[in-house]
């Protein structure tokens, strides 16, 4: 008797099977046999778990919203490069002082030494450092416009990133634009550098202080997360401050200023909302909002700084 062919993967193949007569099989009936196909996958990133509500989203429903949960709200990261996009008009950015590039003075080592950290996180970020700063339009308004990025290296304000910022406050005081920090930093001064980098708090803040002595508007908005260093010195320092829902914003984290003090914190203590509760924030603009917020605060704040530098 020939041996039943074994079936083709994922076609419909017959086998000799036996007959049923009278609840007895017997053989010489054929059956068909149907092969099963193996399961396909869920390509990869193709959905996102949100950090506020634990849900899964549909990545491209997340990206139409600017990155920002369809379902509870939730303000994903975004980096330096989407958010310029996101917040200027379209083919209006002009990146200044790209060919500033950090070093490393001291010759630092870690774990591993700053000069590969650098290049790591650049090769990874595709940044040469934490910001970029340039001009471009918001609703067709001139702007001077810096943006953080706290990818690389938790955006730490080493020398580059405080001398790129000096220069937009400069060029911001010398054409006479208003000027908007976008500031998504979850360090402070950066270690690697030393005191070098701890300079880059006050040269920065001296740079804002001309500027607001010319007569000029300064928009911070604060993103998650805004601390130590930066918070401790330019992205407090706006005329109009404006945070996204439920950022991180202070000092030292909470975590850490539990531990010293030993008393338990208030509730949402270093969020947007609890800052704009006590003052610290003026506003709490949600993403999609953010651009339209900004126009409108130039239009009431600088029109003739506005009018000055568009007729120049």
């Amino acid at each position: 008797m020939e041996s039943p062919q074994t079936p083709v993967l994922g076609s419909r193949a017959t086998v000799q099977a036996p007959v049923d007569v009278g609840g007895l099989a017997s053989e010489g009936d054929e059956q068909p046999v149907t092969t099963v196909r193996p399961k396909r996958g869920v390509p990869e990133g193709l959905w996102l778990k949100c950090g506020g509500c634990l849900d899964t989203i549909f990545r491209k429903e997340a990206e139409a919203m600017l990155n920002v949960c369809p379902k509870c709200g939730h303000h994903w990261y975004v980096s330096a490069r989407q958010r310029v996009a996101q917040l200027l008009d379209e083919g209006t950015f002009e990146e200044w002082d790209a060919e500033l590039a950090p070093t490393d003075p001291l010759g630092f080592r870690d774990r591993k030494p700053y000069a590969e950290r650098l290049v790591a996180e650049q090769r990874r970020t595709g940044l040469t450092d934490v910001v970029l700063t340039g001009t471009g339009m918001i609703r067709a308004r001139r702007v001077a416009c810096g943006v953080t990025d706290s990818a690389f290296i938790m955006g730490s304000m080493g020398s580059v990133v405080g001398e790129r910022l000096t220069r937009l406050v400069e060029r911001a005081t010398h054409d006479k634009l208003p000027l908007i920090i976008v500031s998504a930093s979850g360090g402070g001064a950066r270690m690697h550098e030393g005191i070098l980098s701890l300079m880059q708090m006050a040269k920065v803040s001296a740079a804002l202080a001309r500027y607001s002595e010319a007569g000029g508007l300064f928009i911070s908005v604060l993103t998650n997360p805004t601390m130590g260093g930066v918070a401790a010195s330019f992205a407090s320092l706006g005329d109009l401050v404006f945070a996204e829902p439920k950022a991180l914003i202070g000092f030292a984290g909470p975590r850490t200023i539990k531990a010293t003090i030993r008393i338990e914190l208030p509730k949402e203590f270093q969020t947007s909302e609890f800052l704009l509760e006590h003052g610290f924030i003026d506003r709490i603009v949600a993403r999609k909002d953010l651009k339209s917020e900004i126009a409108r605060a130039i239009d009431y704040c600088c029109s003739g700084w506005s009018k000055d530098s568009a007729s120049s």
